[in-house]
């Protein structure tokens, strides 16, 4: 069962100041480095998250999760398109998919997912969407869809609008923008685990 709050970090740096706040499912969306980079980057996330009894998600580097150990990993439609499912599963980690549309659902579905992801819910600045905000009736429609797998809600939710998204039917809230660009992201990480946790 994934935790109700799901933070996504740009790099492992970020684990050893916000899994003290209470965070127990994070996410290494790590981008434009090298595989050693990135090896580096997995192997520190995955010790951290350990001493602090946290679940990790690697997102995209399928393989170097597999290489790693991991648990999870989080692919977007490109990269599932281009992954060994069959690897992933044979290697026993879990697979979260990001879906933006019906189409994308049905591919997500068909590789037998642990979750599926929807967004954007609103407007995000993190980073250029080809889609248009989901709103929280798309989360209602999704989760009827897909039943008992947990739906994971992602994109421009802050700590005002969370608790709307879990009541329009999402398991778990992803945030990034909203922690990792505040002036205190501790005190946030803080906040939305209380939120998420009452």
């Amino acid at each position: 069962m994934l935790d109700r709050f799901y933070l996504i970090v740009d790099g492992a740096h970020w684990l050893a100041r916000l899994l003290p706040c209470g965070v127990k499912l994070v996410q290494l969306r790590v981008k434009d480095k090298s595989a050693d980079e990135i090896a580096h980057e997995i192997s520190d996330a995955k010790r951290v998250c350990a001493e602090h009894g946290a679940q990790l998600i690697v997102n995209d580097y399928w393989q170097a999760a597999i290489d790693a150990g991991c648990d999870y990993v989080h692919l977007g439609q490109e990269d599932l398109a281009a992954a060994d499912v069959d690897a992933i599963k044979r290697a026993g980690l879990k697979l979260g998919i990001s879906t933006h549309t019906h189409a994308e659902l049905e591919v997500a579905l068909k590789a037998k997912p642990d979750y599926i992801a929807l967004g954007p819910i609103y407007p995000t600045i993190l980073k250029e969407m080809r889609f248009a905000p989901q709103g929280l009736e798309t989360i209602g429609e999704w989760k009827r869809r897909i039943g008992g797998l947990p739906l994971v809600a992602i994109g421009g939710i802050t700590l005002e609008r969370g608790s709307g998204v879990l009541a329009a039917g999402a398991d778990s809230i992803a945030v990034v923008t909203d922690v990792l660009r505040n002036a205190d992201p501790e005190a946030r990480a803080r906040a939305f685990v209380e939120a998420t946790r009452s």
